[in-house]
């Protein structure tokens, strides 16, 4: 069984995963494009981060990933929109190409230990004592869902999001969509790569392969709090889907912990993951089928009703 502390440890990193998880929200759900760049700008956060922190500059690692998300991002976008490269390629070829970067920047080694270092966290526990992983999450997730929800509806955010809607009306309507896409996954890797840089300050460590398979996670997690938003509300605003990329993100990190608490074992997780979003993306269909075989076990028991 889950103690706890479990939970409260399951939630401090489904904070922190949430902004990978809003990184995917707006690639996938905004702009419609399957960017695979996010297992390699997850990595790039994190490998910038650490070697600041072993610098000595913590906050400043967390501002320069993001900076290298940004660029990570516009690599990708200008494969795809100027190079012509289909969308899921250019994803691949950036995520290959940042393995060797990440190795680069964390100087030619594979794992960057932060234990005795100083990070943002150690700051926090400082400040506020046990609880100080926890309110900077929700500080930083807060800050960050407001800023999103804010921009998406600017000028430049409903493009962003017309262009994921309708490509071909928005170029009819002389608004550069080669841009818009650029500026999106700039965007989205810019938080991907922020949430690397948080787990490698909250782990202390970062590692060469600890971005494999977060294409999958984030997916899951956006998902995961779809679904559960889906039973409660007809409509989905933006807002309504950065609360659900929130919700889910958490969710999933308990789901995970739970798992854990059961025994299975690590080299599992990208089975369960798996297994998730493939329960996830199916609920709809399953949900469906229920409801006509219900229907259809009702209308039989009740011709036979009437026969006898």
């Amino acid at each position: 069984m889950m103690n706890m502390i479990a939970i409260t440890s399951a939630v401090e990193l489904g904070l922190l995963y949430t902004l990978m998880t809003l990184g995917l929200f707006i690639s996938y759900r905004i702009l419609d494009i399957p960017d695979l760049t996010v297992d390699g700008s997850f990595t790039l956060g994190a490998a910038v981060s650490a070697i600041c922190v072993v610098a000595g500059h913590p906050v400043l690692g967390i501002l320069l990933a993001m900076g290298a998300g940004v660029l990570a991002g516009m690599v990708t976008a200008t494969l795809q929109t100027k190079l012509k490269v289909q969308p899921i390629l250019a994803g691949i070829l950036t995520m290959t190409g940042l393995y060797s970067i990440n190795i680069m920047v964390m100087k030619e080694k594979s794992n960057v230990p932060l234990l005795g270092s100083d990070t943002i966290f150690t700051y926090a526990k400082a400040l506020f004592g046990n609880q100080g992983v926890m309110i900077v999450g929700l500080v930083v997730v807060v800050v960050v869902c407001i800023i999103l929800g804010l921009f998406l509806f600017t000028k430049l955010g409903l493009s962003i999001r017309a262009t994921g809607d309708n490509e071909a009306m928005v170029r009819a309507s002389s608004i550069n969509v080669d841009l818009m896409k650029i500026i999106g996954l700039a965007l989205a890797n810019a938080l991907v790569a922020t949430s690397g840089a948080l787990i490698a300050q909250k782990q202390s460590f970062a590692d060469a392969g600890m971005g494999t398979g977060m294409v999958v996670i984030g997916i899951a997690s956006l998902i995961i709090g779809e679904v559960i938003v889906d039973i409660f509300v007809k409509r989905r605003s933006i807002p309504v889907n950065i609360f659900a990329a929130v919700l889910g993100s958490i969710i999933y990190r308990i789901i995970i912990a739970a798992a854990l608490a059961v025994n299975i074992t690590a080299s599992s997780m990208k089975l369960i993951s798996a297994i998730i979003v493939g329960i996830a993306i199916s609920y709809p269909v399953i949900q469906k089928y229920i409801q006509v075989s219900v229907s259809k076990s009702k209308r039989i028991r009740g011709r036979k009703d009437t026969e006898c």
